[in-house]
């Protein structure tokens, strides 16, 4: 269609919407525009396929890493998302908790112009007041723009994976406060450790950091595994969540949350297997309310649960080079039909005796129709 016509058909849309008593925007607690922008932003995703999996966090994901980066509070002070997208991570803080329990606001930074616009106006269709959101547009690896701020007690992303960056050849970087403590830089090609270590820069001692993080970094070596290293021996790693595979719009696999903690209290990391825990919804698998409050009880309860989840100590963790793979802690459940040996051989008997007595009859009617030939 041409514009003439585009603009035409939008005009007739825009007066039959302006005949609906759609009643008094303030007299009713419906999220109408906010919903209605995120119900757009998830067709758009999926319509696009990789190229809009970037704007978009599906909900019933973004509520998971809120609920856990929150832990349970009733207020905090300043909530972060270094890769804002469309906003909807940073937003579910404000859904979560209530913006009036949130006392510092919304910080973030995108460095797509149409992502950073996007996030901007969903901010502003959930009615989050200017002053409660500050969401900058930058490179945030090469350019954080929020250095100033102190540091965050909540902090939700969900990062390009397998990003590329410009790594060791930047020498500025290895001496980059964010970097330095882990004494390696992420590759090149692989741009996911950069921010999980920049995340852990910003995290207030109190605070709790959710990432979904690509599964290639809990076990590739090298870099990545230096830096593991480091989260590990410095009791950093609270948790590591297997998702279900098929979640997120532009992917198929299965992504796992990374849960960063400063100050904690025991030495052992939670490996959790959630990847049962998902309903079909077409061409995708998503999260209902019960798959959602599965996962979420699997990680405050913070204890063994048989296929499902596993405390490892660091020490563990350790002697197994490191790698915090899920699969490699928390035992699949053995879904095969069990087979009894014995009644198997039983059986097998059975059906060798009754073979031989047919081979028998057999043998006996073609002698008897030889002798009536004869």
């Amino acid at each position: 269609p041409t514009t003439v016509e585009r603009s035409k058909r939008l005009a007739t849309i825009m007066m039959a919407v302006d005949k609906l008593d759609l009643g008094s925007f303030t007299d009713t607690d419906i999220d109408v525009f906010g919903d209605a922008y995120e119900y757009l932003l998830r067709m758009y995703a999926s319509n696009a396929g990789r190229s809009g999996g970037e704007h978009f966090t599906p909900q019933e994901v973004s509520e998971i890493l809120a609920a856990i980066a929150v832990n349970r509070r009733s207020t905090i002070r300043r909530a972060y998302d270094p890769c804002t997208g469309s906003g909807s991570l940073l937003f579910r803080f404000a859904k979560v908790l209530g913006i009036d329990n949130i006392t510092d606001g919304l910080y973030g930074q995108e460095i797509n112009p149409t992502n950073h616009a996007l996030a901007r106006m969903n901010m502003f269709l959930h009615g989050v007041p200017f002053e409660k959101f500050d969401i900058k547009r930058g490179d945030t690896l090469e350019n954080p723009l929020h250095l100033e701020v102190q540091p965050f007690d909540a902090i939700v992303s969900n990062p390009p994976y397998s990003q590329k960056w410009p790594g060791k050849d930047d020498v500025t970087l290895i001496n980059d406060p964010r970097f330095a403590p882990a004494g390696a830089l992420a590759p090149k090609s692989y741009s996911d450790l950069a921010f999980t270590m920049h995340m852990l820069h910003h995290l207030e001692e109190d605070g709790v950091a959710a990432i979904v993080e690509f599964p290639g970094i809990l076990y590739r070596g090298g870099a990545e595994k230096t830096i593991r290293q480091y989260l590990v021996d410095n009791n950093f790693v609270d948790a590591v969540i297997q998702l279900p595979p098929n979640l997120f719009f532009g992917t198929s696999i299965s992504t796992v949350i990374l849960v960063l903690k400063k100050n904690r209290e025991t030495n052992d990391v939670l490996f959790v297997d959630a990847a049962a825990h998902f309903v079909k919804n077409g061409a995708k698998n998503t999260l209902n309310e019960d798959n959602q409050q599965a996962i979420l009880d699997l990680y405050f309860n913070h204890e063994a649960v048989e296929h499902q989840a596993e405390l490892v100590s660091n020490d563990d963790i350790a002697a197994k080079d490191y790698t915090l793979s899920v699969n490699s802690y928390v035992e699949k459940e053995d879904t095969r039909e069990k087979v009894d040996i014995a009644q198997l051989n039983a059986d097998i008997a059975r059906v060798c005796t009754e073979q031989e007595a047919l081979r028998a009859r057999v043998n006996e009617i073609v002698a008897e129709l030889d002798g009536g030939e004869a």
